[in-house]
């Protein structure tokens, strides 16, 4: 049904999978949840770890945070059907940590063995000493200060991190000292997911709320999908987004709604709340779309954080769109991103948005209820501007904005600076609060690409950019302001 493009993927399916299944068949049990270890384990001979009882004990994990229960410990209940403030999302898997016996810096064949000892002389610690006439780090005395590495002359020390801990913007991902385990600081987390996409042993993870979706599909509950435009070529690069659309309904969802629709209204109340903030003489005003950016410009550049949009993103828009129609409705937001889950529960945007799922779980979802988008018939889904599916990609939401202030005839200088990961959201904050933008609106997006590097995507951009923006052009609303849905958006509140 669906291709993987590595093992982790596949068994992070098969575990959501069995766990989906077990809900909607009301068999969701402390015994029944202990068998899955032994189901996607089969057998005594292992295919990815040292043992069949240590990946056992990595499913066993897995299945917890599926099951939307504490990792590494005991269940902190037999279940919970609606998103917590207090509930973390991202977690570290303890029997998958492979405790990486890395040494941040060590000494390369390419030092001279030279006389001066530059790198002996900065050692605060005495780490640095002198074999055969070659320098060496004694890693049990070395402070990781960096010292030694800045003074040598031949650029002869390596410097190496974890891949957790170099791809967390935060520094919320740290390394114990007692036995190397990654550990996060939940106060500094912003829930972007760069570290679970980083680690190679696929010991972080993000806790699921498949098993309330499926409970409440199987009773008929109404439930409306609210699917994000990077789900293009998620399932295949021949599945279109009425196949989605069909397969969704099948399960259960009242209706799949596109999150791009939300998005032309959100351009159009960001594009003027730019210009009433350039009026008032702000110097520039970031984008609120992408929560990862959002939360850390908040806890890492909070002098800043009133520069941020206060217009709701695509999701939250889309979601209040739908709730205005239709009172008693719950919405499921599909995506490529763990963050929407941290944005879901803020205050204020929670009573929108009741789950989110990514592209990760509703393809196991919809495994778990036999359905094959494939098989599916197809559909028309045309709710959504070009420019309002293009916010899927870095410089997305940027284009929507110029399209909607040129069409619409408004007189003001859009200078926007578009970045997209770790190093270029950071560069651009840096400059922004030292007053050297070089523009006036930032278009942030953590994860490299955009949403379409998102860490809950099936496949990779490289695979998938292709066809969202064959799907993109496919639209008959070539503009923003072509959409006639977004009227219907008018007296709604789009303000976070």
């Amino acid at each position: 049904m669906f291709v993987f493009e590595t093992q982790l993927k596949r068994l992070k399916h098969e575990v959501l999978k069995q766990v989906a299944i077990l809900a909607k068949d009301d068999r969701l049990t402390k015994e029944e949840l202990e068998k899955i270890p032994y189901e996607v384990i089969q057998g005594e001979k292992p295919t990815y770890r040292c043992c069949v009882y240590k990946e056992r004990a990595i499913v066993t994990e897995r299945v917890k945070l599926a099951a939307g229960y504490l990792p590494n410990g005991d269940n902190a209940e037999e279940e919970y059907i609606d998103i917590r403030p207090e509930d973390q999302i991202v977690y570290i898997i303890e029997a998958a940590c492979d405790r990486c016996p890395i040494n941040k810096y060590t000494v390369t064949e390419a030092c001279r063995g030279c006389i001066t000892h530059k790198c002996m002389e900065v050692c605060p610690a005495n780490a640095m000493i002198k074999v055969n006439g070659k320098a060496y780090i004694n890693q049990e005395l070395c402070k990781e200060c960096g010292m030694c590495k800045k003074v040598c002359p031949y650029d002869a020390i390596s410097e190496v991190m974890r891949p957790c801990k170099v791809s967390c913007p935060t520094g919320a991902l740290t390394v114990s000292t007692e036995d190397r385990r990654a550990m996060i600081n939940e106060p500094e987390c912003i829930s972007c997911g760069n570290c679970v996409s980083a680690c190679p042993f696929g010991a972080i993870s993000d806790k699921s709320f498949i098993v309330p979706v499926a409970k409440r599909l199987v009773r008929n509950r109404k439930m409306y999908a609210v699917v994000a435009p990077a789900i293009a070529g998620q399932f295949g690069p021949k599945i279109t987004m009425g196949q989605v659309r069909t397969a969704l309904k099948n399960v259960g969802f009242i209706d799949m709604i596109e999150a791009a629709c939300g998005a032309d209204a959100v351009t159009i109340h960001e594009s003027k709340e730019f210009v009433e903030r350039m009026e008032k003489g702000d110097k520039y005003m970031t984008n609120s779309c992408c929560p990862g950016f959002l939360n850390y410009i908040e806890k890492k550049y909070p002098d800043q954080a009133e520069k941020i949009s206060t217009t709701v993103s695509p999701m939250v828009a889309t979601a209040r769109y739908i709730k205005e129609k239709d009172e008693d409705a719950k919405v499921v937001f599909i995506g490529p991103c763990i963050a929407k889950k941290n944005e879901a529960k803020r205050e204020g945007i929670k009573d929108a948005v009741d789950y989110v799922l990514t592209f990760e779980e509703i393809a196991a979802l919809l495994d778990a209820f036999g359905t094959d988008p494939e098989l599916c018939e197809d559909s028309n889904v045309d709710e959504a501007s070009v420019f309002g599916r293009g916010f899927a990609i870095g410089g997305g939401l940027t284009a929507a904005i110029e399209n909607y202030v040129k069409d619409s005839g408004i007189d003001a200088e859009f200078k926007p600076v578009k970045v997209s990961g770790v190093a270029e959201v950071k560069k651009a904050m840096t400059m922004a609060k030292a007053g050297r933008l070089g523009g006036n609106f930032i278009e942030g997006m953590m994860c490299e690409g955009g949403c379409v590097g998102g860490p809950g995507t099936i496949m990779p951009q490289l695979k998938t950019k292709a066809i969202l923006t064959r799907f993109n052009n496919q639209s008959s609303k070539k503009a923003v302001l072509e959409n006639e849905k977004i009227h219907e958006f008018e007296n709604l509140n789009l303000e976070r």
